[in-house]
């Protein structure tokens, strides 16, 4: 096969089970919109979701493709130990297999995770003092927020392992110098999350550097980072994110056909 081309898409939904089908399409989606969002970085960041039915089998972006070509059919579906169960020209990032297959190894309860290096995110976890509680975006997210040390590209497992640890029970990760992760118990509390993390970020970069900045309340700031805790919950109005993600879903299918493939 060409590297110019992704691989065929004929065969399409019917090689695989209504459940792993759907979300195939969920992900592709999410690659879409991301890079509609510019969170692209070259061919370097990946998102994942895991297989229906199938928690120790996660689907990621083919090596070697720009976000804005991903298609359903065209993922992946690798295991926690790196074994592919479908083609790809170039395989898969191996940093994908890193990163991913140890949060999803320590945290059963993670079926999406997000990993970019955009501009705003990137540039937050660079700052000594992290995302700070400057805005209203920053203090609802807050709560979920962890960070862990760059130690350069290429992570040995055991390096993959205190990642994981640092990100513990949070969905955030702050990979100083490096980037962003969101975790989430599905792709669109995970995809809404980093919608929310990159807004904080965009904000805070924007208001450093001018006048000196207000500092909010602590009371209040407990009070935000408390009912942070409640958003996307089962008792939230938006369990996983539910209704975000169907409105991003009718976006794509305005904004980006084909991606269902």
């Amino acid at each position: 096969m060409s590297l110019h081309t992704l691989p065929p898409v004929s065969s399409a939904s019917f090689r695989y089970s209504a459940a792993e089908w759907e979300a195939r399409v969920d992900l592709a989606a999410a690659y879409r919109l991301a890079a509609a969002q510019g969170w692209h970085d070259l061919l370097g960041t990946h998102f994942s979701l895991r297989v229906p039915g199938e928690p120790n089998r996660y689907l990621v972006n083919p090596a070697g493709y720009f976000f804005e070509e991903i298609t359903a059919s065209s993922l992946v579906k690798i295991d926690l130990e790196g074994n592919h169960y479908s083609d790809s020209p170039n395989g898969v990032n191996p940093a994908a297999d890193e990163i991913h297959g140890a949060i999803y190894a320590a945290r059963p309860d993670i079926q999406a995770i997000m990993h970019t290096h955009s501009v705003n995110g990137t540039a937050v976890s660079a700052q000594a003092g992290g995302l700070l509680p400057i805005s209203q975006n920053a203090m609802l997210v807050l709560n979920r927020v962890r960070y862990y040390d760059y130690t350069g590209s290429g992570l040995s497992a055991e390096e993959c392992q205190h990642m994981a640890d640092d990100l513990g029970d949070g969905s955030i990760l702050f990979m100083r110098n490096h980037g962003v992760v969101t975790a989430g118990r599905s792709i669109g509390e995970a995809y809404a999350v980093m919608v929310r993390l990159e807004r904080a970020c965009a904000i805070q970069i924007a208001a450093q550097g001018r006048d000196s900045l207000v500092e909010v309340n602590a009371g209040v700031i407990e009070r935000q980072f408390q009912r942070g805790k409640k958003i996307y919950s089962d008792t939230h109005w938006s369990p996983l994110a539910r209704h975000e993600w169907a409105a991003f879903r009718r976006k794509a299918d305005r904004d980006h056909p084909g991606y269902d493939r």
